[in-house]
């Protein structure tokens, strides 16, 4: 199930307050200016710095 569109456009990063990028495929929201994703669990976004993963260097 996808996340309510109208709910990805009020979250923000919780770290600097930009904009999320919703990746369907890996389930997260993508931060590139702190180059963190933070994970969909049950459909509820975990907006957690200690539950976020760094992105690679390959990932943008």
């Amino acid at each position: 199930m996808a996340l309510d569109k109208k709910l990805l456009s009020i979250l923000v990063c919780p770290l600097c307050k930009g904009n999320l990028e919703y990746d369907r495929k890996a389930d997260e929201l993508i931060c590139k200016a702190d180059r963190l994703a933070y994970p969909i669990r049950d459909d509820i976004p975990v907006m957690l710095e200690s539950e976020a993963r760094s992105l690679s260097t390959d990932e943008k």
